[in-house]
């Protein structure tokens, strides 16, 4: 165990609190005009799901457990959660789904994304930070509306929402941000 300043604490970090682990989910610095600056943490308990808010003084200790990232390749999901591959080993690991939550309509056959393991459970997932996606329906463009617009709505082909300029139509493949699903722009493939 590691002992690191609680204002360095960032998402997907695993801490040690009482014995038991919890992933950080988010982590705010808040400054108020008076009074001592505070670190709000997000966590999820990993044994069992359970979620909490812990506040700290931005200069409190917290133990950080030790957790290896390495990268895996996604391979299927099914009623056992997702199976992953350690391209070196070939080793395979099932996660479960509440550990992926809402990042699984992004995950597609052979992604390589980082899996937080700790004594041999993963914990945590990083997808990439952008993912190619076709539009699956969207609104037609109307006519004399200028590329600086507003963007119309779109529903993409893993089932989520988005928001596109108004030039992207159906079967457009795009780039979007896996954090919110944000577009980026057209897919250069």
């Amino acid at each position: 165990m590691v002992k690191v300043i609680a204002s360095s604490l960032r998402k997907g970090n695993v801490v040690d609190i009482d014995g038991k682990l919890y992933v950080v989910l988010t982590a705010e610095n808040i400054h108020p005009g008076k009074g001592t600056p505070v670190t709000q943490l997000d966590m999820r308990r990993i044994s069992d799901g359970t979620k909490i808010s812990e506040r700290y003084r931005t200069t409190e200790q917290v133990e950080r457990a030790h957790v290896e990232d390495r990268p895996y390749t996604f391979l299927y999901s099914d009623g056992e959660g997702y199976h992953f591959m350690n391209p070196e080993t070939y080793d395979q690991v099932a996660v479960q789904p509440d550990v992926i939550g809402e990042q699984a309509a992004y995950l597609q056959e052979s992604m390589q994304v980082m899996l937080s393991v700790h004594e041999g459970n993963a914990i945590a997932i990083e997808l990439p930070q952008r993912v190619v996606l076709e539009v699956t329906d969207t609104e037609p463009a109307m006519k004399g509306q200028t590329a600086s617009s507003s963007y119309k709505p779109a529903i993409l082909s893993n089932g989520v929402r988005s928001a596109v300029p108004p030039h992207v139509g159906v079967g457009t493949r795009i780039v979007v941000m896996t954090a919110d699903g944000s577009y980026v722009e057209r897919a250069k493939d």
